[in-house]
């Protein structure tokens, strides 16, 4: 079964338990020859075990609390679960409390009856877009896994758990791109929701600014589900069917297309487009001058760096040796800001947000690649200097929708056996489910052979 659907006419039909459900995801995890151990920082067997056997149950009398109850998910290692502690990703947590509640999200899914497996490994505070963890180590991309390439971060557990079966799909956090990016390097769907539709209470923050939370998954309709249960919905509906003739879909002149790209993203992306336009979308190039102003605006750190320095600066005053060097140096970039420095920078996205929704809004989406690059071999970020640049690299198109405050999706586009290729679906602020209704429709047309 790949997707969520499957396993719920699975359940509802009786072919299936979730205790079998659960076994298979937990097999995949133990599996010495898998990810497994490098995808989880922690895995919640026992209990995951007892709650399938308690939804059977449930399901037996007729009282299920939803049609989904016993599908097993992960969470990233970042939300708080009650009784386990919230490291992150990193050393210095790693025996901090355990938490005292569910962060919202996550009670939302267990009061569905979702069971939730494990904790996925990510970049420690969720501070790059490669995935590397040199305290937990760093899961591979199900792709050319003998070389060994990296799984885009900073979710990357999440995204390498969704593909591999470990699971029917993840929460993860995307402050840059760290849902989507994995997504992309691990071919499969990647969900940045409008940011203030989904609560990042009980969640341990990079940048509240651009925090958001949202779901990794093998489909649309599996990550639309997961995103109308983390964001609150008490009767999560099907997506509406909808064909892909009439979509315009703006596609934007310049550095998405142009600088970096890899010739194999190119090849999969023209042809998608080409597929799209021969389905009846609307392809139609257009510019967005203002994105030129990014680089100046950001070149301080940005939101990441100023606010991670405010959340971070007491425990490094007293651990700094636990982190990650590399992340530290990021997270010190934020020392240097001064309040009329954060102050310009909230005014100049205010601005940009505004005169950039007048060039998208006559479109269903604005479509892009979502990385310029196939995954990278891990052996390419072992020197500071190209792990700066390719974790740049990686973000460069996913962070504008995180500082415009869009929702986004990554579909993958690459053809069986071929490296991971992802193609992002930018909607405005607010239409998350104009957005998935726009990315099914292109999901179904790119499917048909």
């Amino acid at each position: 079964m790949q997707h969520i659907a499957d396993a719920t006419a699975a359940l509802a039909a009786g072919r299936i338990s979730a205790a079998s459900l659960v076994d298979a995801a937990l097999d995949r995890i133990a599996d010495p020859a898998g990810e497994g151990a490098r995808a989880f920082i922690a895995v919640h067997a026992e209990a995951a075990r007892a709650q399938a056997r308690a939804m059977d149950a449930l399901r037996h009398a007729g009282r299920a609390p939803s049609p989904w109850a016993g599908i097993p998910v992960t969470v990233k290692d970042l939300f708080d679960e009650h009784g386990h502690p919230t490291p992150a990703g990193s050393a210095v947590l790693k025996d901090s409390p355990p938490a005292r509640t569910d962060a919202p999200v996550v009670a939302r899914l267990k009061r569905m009856g979702f069971v939730v497996i494990g904790r996925t490994n990510m970049t420690e505070f969720a501070f790059s877009g490669l995935g590397v963890n040199p305290h937990y180590g760093t899961p591979r991309s199900p792709w050319d896994r003998k070389t060994g390439r990296l799984p885009g971060g900073s979710s990357s557990g999440a995204g390498v758990a969704a593909a591999d079966h470990m699971g029917f799909g993840g929460l993860g956090t995307d402050t840059g791109g760290s849902c989507r990016v994995p997504a992309a390097l691990c071919g499969v769907v990647g969900y940045k929701p409008t940011a203030r539709r989904v609560p990042i209470t009980g969640v341990l923050p990079l940048a509240p600014s651009l925090d958001s939370v949202g779901p990794l998954a093998r489909s649309t309709a599996c990550c639309a589900l997961l995103d109308a249960v983390i964001s609150g919905e008490e009767d999560p509906q099907p997506l509406p069917q909808r064909g892909v003739a009439g979509l315009r879909l703006g596609l934007p002149r310049g550095t998405f297309l142009t600088d970096d790209m890899d010739a194999t993203v190119a090849n999969a992306f023209q042809r998608a487009l080409a597929r799209l336009s021969a389905a009846g979308a609307r392809i139609e190039l257009f510019d967005i001058p203002e994105l030129a102003e990014l680089p100046a605006v950001n070149a301080m750190g940005g939101f990441a760096a100023s606010e991670a320095w405010a959340w971070h600066r007491g425990l490094i005053a007293e651990k700094a040796a636990g982190y990650d060097p590399r992340i530290l140096a990021r997270i010190r970039r934020g020392e240097r800001m001064s309040a009329a420095d954060y102050i310009d920078l909230v005014n100049h996205r205010a601005r940009l947000i505004a005169a950039i929704a007048r060039r998208t809004a006559p479109f269903d989406a604005v479509v892009t690649p979502t990385c310029p690059i196939i995954p990278p071999a891990l052996a390419e970020v072992e020197e500071e200097a190209e792990y700066n640049r390719i974790n740049l690299l990686l973000l460069r198109n996913t962070a504008v929708g995180n500082f415009l405050d869009r929702c986004s999706i990554s579909l993958p586009i690459h053809r069986p056996g071929e490296a991971p290729v992802g193609m992002m679906l930018t909607g405005e602020t607010m239409a998350d489910a104009a957005l998935f209704s726009t990315a099914a429709a292109v999901e179904a047309a790119l499917a048909e052979r």
